[in-house]
């Protein structure tokens, strides 16, 4: 191959790790989601489903372990909402709804509600760049390698649908479920703030 050539093939792999880490504030892959350009991606339709308690199913069990190498389980979680986000690194709308995560992670932090990732395809190097890229401080299973994470909300969420985020209630059911990307922070928030006050139920005299 020529000199041109292995420098034209040289720039082309630059760019593509370029793209793979651009920071938030300018993303071709999270530009195109918002401007309605899929490219051919398969996701959620934004869908927004609440689930009355006491139409609830059984409190979903989950472990696995954190990009870290952390151990967590759904036990770690009892006693507060939980919001489970499902993602991966190349996913445009999951890069577009970061930033609304990472917020809302913040907003809630010590207030009923803890925020874990679900990381669907990426390995534990890519994972931990994208959430350095993007600043998010909440931690993700990787379930790339047996899908356990997939498995025991398979009741929850349909087969292609990322990012899902699902709204847990204290006792670990799913209370509300966004099929595909977060339209609006407040949707979330206006979620998760409903189920947290389920936590406190006024008491009968």
């Amino acid at each position: 191959m020529s000199r041109a050539g292995l420098v034209s093939r040289a720039v082309v792999g630059l760019a593509a790790a370029a793209l793979l880490l651009t920071g938030c504030t300018s993303d071709p892959l999270a530009d195109q989601y918002r401007a309605g350009d899929s490219k051919g991606y398969i996701a959620g339709d934004g869908s927004i489903t609440e689930i009355a308690s006491a139409d609830r199913g059984d409190p979903v069990e989950f472990a696995g372990l954190t990009e870290t190498g952390e151990p967590v389980a759904s036990a770690d979680y009892l006693g507060e909402v939980t919001v489970v986000n499902f993602w991966y690194a190349s996913c445009a709308p999951c890069r577009a709804e970061a930033d609304d995560l990472q917020s809302l992670n913040a907003q809630f932090e010590g207030k009923g509600a803890s925020f874990l990732g679900v990381n669907v395809r990426d390995q534990a190097a890519n994972a931990l760049a994208f959430s350095e890229t993007y600043g998010v401080t909440y931690p993700s299973v990787l379930d790339v390698d047996d899908g356990g994470m997939q498995l025991a909300f398979s009741g929850s969420i349909p087969p292609n649908a990322v990012p899902t985020t699902l709204v847990l209630d204290a006792e670990g059911r799913v209370a509300a479920r966004i099929l595909g990307a977060i339209a609006e922070a407040s949707i979330l928030e206006t979620l998760i703030t409903d189920t947290i006050a389920e936590g406190s139920p006024v008491e009968d005299n």
